[in-house]
């Protein structure tokens, strides 16, 4: 018996199929809350924002404050990261000195941006590095 005709109606189902399929995006998934979280004190920590600015680009300002006075810039991302280590390591050695950082990273930014933020503050001397997640109001 020859199944080769078999074969090729079940490649033009298949075909067929894929073709005519509509694929759904992805709903958000609504994680549930953190049981096991640990506090940070934020007067013995360093703050850095992560925002994403009008033009679509993550900017990075010192403390809480999103003002452009406060934003950690450079003509390229090496000259920022190297402005934002300046700044850790500065508000590092304050007395009483901050051992922590905190990154208060505004949600729908990229992980490889924050990242990027984290590896820059790691170059201080510094005990921690925690990341938290500005949710929108």
């Amino acid at each position: 018996m020859d199944i080769t005709p078999m074969i090729d109606c079940t490649f033009l189902l298949l075909i067929f199929f894929l073709v005519t399929s509509v694929m759904k995006a992805q709903a958000p998934l609504d994680l549930p809350k953190a049981r096991h979280g640990s506090v940070v004190v934020e007067r013995d920590a360093v703050i850095l924002t992560i925002a994403l600015g009008a033009d679509g680009q993550p900017h990075v300002y010192q403390g809480h404050s999103r003002d452009a006075a406060q934003e950690l810039t450079g003509s390229t991302s090496a000259e920022q990261e190297e402005a934002i280590a300046r700044y850790v390591e500065r508000e590092a050695n304050t007395t009483p000195p901050k051992r922590n950082v905190l990154i208060r990273a505004e949600r729908g930014l990229k992980q490889r941006d924050v990242d990027r933020v984290q590896r820059a503050a790691a170059q201080a001397n510094v005990d921690q590095l925690y990341v938290a997640v500005l949710e929108i109001r």
